[in-house]
C-alpha cells in the first residue's frame, strides 16, 4: 500500500516493544467535527506504514461536516507518535491522534487538529505557547433504565443539588474508581473526581497541558469515559442538557500564555510587595475573546441543546451557574470570563462538553491574540450576578448577550471577519450548512411540551 512519505525503519524497535506488551493493533485516530475519534484498526506489524501515511479515508460527511461526495479525493491520516497510548481497558490496542491530509499532501481544511495546529504555529511565531486546562462535566445514566434517565447513585433526589455530596459520590465509587484507574494508566494527572450539581453528573479535574496535547487528551478521555460506563452497565453522555430539570454540563476552558523563551506565565506578574497581579496581556486576551463571543458560541456551544444550558435559572428557580453575558469578573461565576484567584489562567465558562475542543480553542486563541495585538481593554470587572440584568440597558452600555439559540450563534459565526481568517472558506461553508440543517431539523420538530402547552389551550 502506498504511503505519502518513506517508511522509517527506526519504528521496528517500537513495533517490537509494543508486541512485547501484547499490543496487536494500532489506531491513527482523526477527529470529526463533533469530537468523535475515527480510525481503521491497523495490525501493529504495519505501524511503520501507518506512521508514513498509508491509511486513506473519505471523511466528508462523517460527523456530518460537509455533504458526502463520492467523487472527492481521499484524505490520508498521519498519526502523531508522540500521542501513542495503550488503551487501559484493552491492552491489545494502542491509539495515536492523527492529522488528515487531502490527496496525501496538503492539510485537509476540515481537520480540527490541523486547524488548531495552525493557530498554535501563529502564536509560536509571536513567542507564545498556549496552555489549556479543561474542567470536564458529564452525566452517567443506567443503561437498563433507558429512555428514563436514572443516575448511578441510589441516594434520593437532593434539594437543591447533590453537588459535592459524599454519600452520593461513594455510591458512584465503583464507576469513579474505574475512571481513575484508566486515567492514571493513560498518564493523566488527575486531581479530583466529584459529584456535580445534577443527579448522575460528575466532574473531573486534571492537569493542564499545551493546547494541542490537551485536546488530544480530551479525545482519548471521551473514549475512556464511555468504556468505563459500559463496564458498569451505564452510558456516559456529553449532551449538554439531557433534561430540562437538570444542570448543564460545561467544559470550562482555563487559558494561559507562556513565553516560549523563558517558560514564564504571561498572564500574572509579581509585584514588589510579594503579591501578584493580572497583566495587560491577560486583560487584552480576555477582551479579544469577549469581542468574538457570539461567533465563538457556534463552536463552544455547538448544538441546539447547548442553549438549554445558557439560561439564567433552572426550572426549580435556582441559578444555572452558566453565563448568559459576554462579561468578565473576578471569581464571578455568572460571567463568561472568570478571573480566578487560585490560578494564573482565564476561565471561559461558556464552553460546554459537546464542543469540539480543537475548534473552540483554535478560535479562542485567535480572538485572544487579536485582543493583544489591538491592545483591547475589557472594561471594569462585573461584581454582581448578571442573571437579572436588563438586556436593553446592558446592551446600551456595551455589554453583549450570548446567543439564545444555535441559529443566532451560526449567523454571528458567518458574519465575523475573524472566522474567515481562522478557518478556510470551505470549512465555514460546510460548518454553516451543517448547523443550519441541524437547527432546521430540530426547530421544526413538534415536542411533547408544545402539545401539552397548546393543544387544548388555544
Amino acid at each position: 500500500m502506498d504511503t505519502i512519505k518513506p517508511v522509517d525503519g527506526s519504528t521496528d524497535q517500537l513495533v517490537a516493544d509494543l508486541q512485547g506488551r501484547g499490543v496487536a493493533f494500532v489506531l491513527g485516530a482523526w477527529v470529526d467535527v463533533v469530537g468523535r475519534a475515527k480510525s481503521k484498526l491497523v495490525p501493529v506489524r504495519h505501524l511503520g506504514k501507518a506512521l508514513a501515511g498509508s491509511e486513506r479515508y473519505t471523511p466528508r460527511g462523517m460527523g456530518d461536516l460537509g455533504r458526502m461526495n463520492p467523487t472527492e479525493d481521499e484524505c490520508v491520516a498521519v498519526p502523531d507518535p508522540a500521542t501513542l497510548r495503550i488503551l487501559p481497558w484493552d491492552r491489545r490496542v494502542a491509539m495515536m491522534n492523527a492529522d488528515l491530509y487531502v490527496g496525501g499532501r496538503a492539510g485537509w481544511e476540515n481537520c480540527p487538529r490541523s486547524i488548531l495546529r495552525a493557530q498554535l504555529d501563529r502564536a509560536a511565531a509571536l513567542g507564545y505557547r498556549f496552555n489549556l486546562g479543561v474542567e470536564t462535566e458529564f452525566y452517567v445514566f443506567r443503561r437498563d433504565a433507558l429512555p428514563d434517565l436514572v443516575p448511578l447513585p441510589t441516594v434520593e433526589r437532593m434539594y437543591p443539588t447533590p453537588c459535592y455530596d459524599v454519600e452520593t459520590a461513594l455510591d458512584s465509587l465503583d464507576f469513579l474508581a474505574t475512571v481513575h484507574g484508566y486515567m492514571s494508566e493513560a498518564g493523566f494527572e488527575l486531581f479530583s473526581l466529584d459529584q456535580e450539581g445534577g443527579d448522575g453528573q460528575y466532574e473531573l479535574d486534571f492537569s493542564y497541558n499545551e493546547a494541542l496535547a490537551a485536546c488530544d487528551q480530551l479525545t482519548f478521555l471521551r473514549l475512556l469515559l464511555r468504556q468505563a460506563a459500559k463496564e458498569h452497565d451505564a452510558i456516559a453522555t456529553f449532551m449538554p442538557k439531557p433534561s430540562r430539570r437538570v444542570w448543564g454540563s460545561g467544559a470550562h476552558m482555563n487559558m494561559s500564555l507562556e513565553s516560549l523563551d523563558t517558560g514564564e506565565n504571561l498572564f500574572r506578574e509579581s509585584l514588589e510587595d510579594g503579591q501578584t497581579a493580572w497583566t495587560k496581556t491577560a486583560m487584552s486576551f480576555a477582551a479579544g475573546v469577549m469581542r468574538h463571543a457570539r461567533a465563538l458560541a457556534a463552536l463552544a456551544t455547538p448544538t441546539v441543546n447547548s442553549y438549554k444550558r445558557l439560561v439564567g435559572t433552572l426550572t426549580d428557580g435556582n441559578i444555572s451557574w452558566a453565563p448568559i453575558w459576554a462579561a468578565w469578573g473576578r471569581n464571578n461565576r455568572s460571567c463568561m470570563i472568570r478571573v480566578p484567584d487560585n490560578r494564573p489562567a482565564l476561565e471561559n465558562r461558556a464552553v460546554d462538553i459537546a464542543a469540539n475542543p480543537y475548534l473552540a480553542s483554535a478560535f479562542m486563541l485567535a480572538a485572544g491574540l487579536e485582543g493583544i495585538e489591538l491592545g483591547l481593554d475589557p472594561g471594569p470587572p462585573v461584581a454582581e450576578a448578571t442573571y437579572e440584568w436588563n438586556p436593553r440597558a446592558r446592551e446600551s452600555r456595551g455589554h453583549v448577550r450570548l446567543p439564545r439559540t444555535l441559529l443566532e450563534a451560526i449567523e454571528a459565526f458567518e458574519d465575523d471577519p475573524l472566522v474567515h481568517d481562522v478557518f478556510s472558506e470551505g470549512f465555514v461553508a460546510d460548518y454553516v450548512d451543517m448547523k443550519h440543517r441541524e437547527w432546521e431539523a430540530l426547530a421544526s420538530d413538534v415536542t411533547r411540551a408544545e402539545v401539552d402547552r397548546y393543544l387544548l389551550n388555544l
